[in-house]
């Protein structure tokens, strides 16, 4: 693990956009097409303000979340919701979505469609992740219904329910993570911090960040 501290919020931003463009890029020499996989939430949000300007030929960039909710993108708490306003704009508008929700009650209706859909995109070239301060990653949560799937299973999705999480959602599993080329985590603050030594002493079904550290760059700021 390579750990990268900065002195604010709005340098990392910034650095960690220009970063991601430039993975993108050197990956676009090689290949027809690249993956780039995001989260959601707020934190993200800022480097998506930067990096949907960055001058990459984006109409061979497909786009994907790491974890979605499963509510309609109509909804505030919809990821997609969140990508399609403040990443797939501007010049990074021309890219491809590939969703990981589709209309049904449940992830599990969809889950074989959206595996499918999922599958020529693998490896991932360039992932980005988030980390909360249970130590999750992605929609792999501690104490989930199916963490031990998310986690050791060879499948490429999982829906995941967990205790705090108002509504189902579908998660890449940690083989699709660990898979990535390239692969980057933000996080903010002292709790975080802290979450992320702990995370360093513990196994993955304790702290689920854990299995993608090895190999990541971790980018921090205290505020």
């Amino acid at each position: 693990m390579q750990f990268v501290e900065y002195p604010d919020s709005e340098m990392m931003m910034m650095d960690l956009a220009n970063t991601l463009a430039g993975e993108l890029e050197n990956h676009l020499f090689n290949h027809d097409h690249v993956s780039l996989a995001v989260p959601g939430g707020t934190t993200p949000g800022p480097i998506f303000d930067s990096l949907c300007a960055a001058d990459l030929d984006w109409a061979r960039v497909h786009v994907m979340l790491t974890d979605e909710r499963w509510v309609p993108e109509t909804s505030e708490r919809s990821n997609t919701r969140l990508l399609r306003e403040r990443l797939l704009v501007n010049r990074a508008a021309a890219a491809t979505y590939v969703p990981l929700y589709a209309e049904a009650d449940t992830p599990e209706e969809r889950l074989e469609t959206l595996e499918a859909s999922l599958a020529p995109e693998l490896p991932i070239s360039v992932m980005l992740l988030g980390m909360g301060a249970d130590m999750h990653t992605a929609s792999i949560f501690p104490g989930a219904d199916r963490l031990h799937d998310a986690l050791h299973g060879d499948h490429r999705l999982v829906p995941m329910r967990a205790p705090g999480a108002p509504e189902p959602r579908i998660t890449l599993s940690a083989q699709v993570l660990r898979g990535a080329m390239s692969r980057h985590v933000v996080i903010i603050g002292d709790e975080k911090r802290a979450a992320l030594e702990k995370a360093k002493t513990l196994s993955p079904d304790e702290a689920p960040i854990a299995t993608i550290l090895n190999g990541t760059t971790v980018h921090w700021t205290a505020s």
